[in-house]
């Protein structure tokens, strides 16, 4: 029995927010979107690297406020970039975790949590 990668959904309220956040900031692509039709909520999925997410503008796909953990192997320099990226909306900061890893937790504009992290799972 084995078990494939999980994607999260993740709860927007607002199309140009989301995109400012996770395309322009955070440096993630979009794969697609999708809409039933014209003026319908919008769902998506976004991507950087293996990391990979689904935006939804739905309101029974998921509530806001999720927390999500992100591996990277490149957390230091990420850090730098987001600094030198000017979202006016936030300045994250690495923290020392007391099991020797760094995490860097940012909010998107949703109440969604997101927190890169160089504690690599084996």
């Amino acid at each position: 029995m084995s078990f494939g990668k999980t994607t999260p959904i993740l709860r927007i309220f607002d199309e140009a927010k989301a995109k400012e956040f996770y395309i322009e900031f955070l440096g993630f692509r979009v794969d697609w979107e999708h809409r039933f039709a014209a003026g319908m909520p919008l769902y998506m999925q976004v991507s950087k690297d293996g990391c990979v997410l689904h935006l939804s503008e739905h309101h029974g796909d998921c509530s806001p406020g999720a927390a999500l953990r992100i591996e990277t192997d490149e957390l230091e320099a990420f850090h730098e970039q987001l600094h030198a990226a000017d979202y006016k909306y936030a300045k994250p900061g690495l923290e020392v975790m007391p099991w020797g890893s760094q995490d860097m937790t940012i909010a998107d504009p949703f109440g969604n949590r997101l927190t890169f992290t160089n504690a690599i799972s084996t």
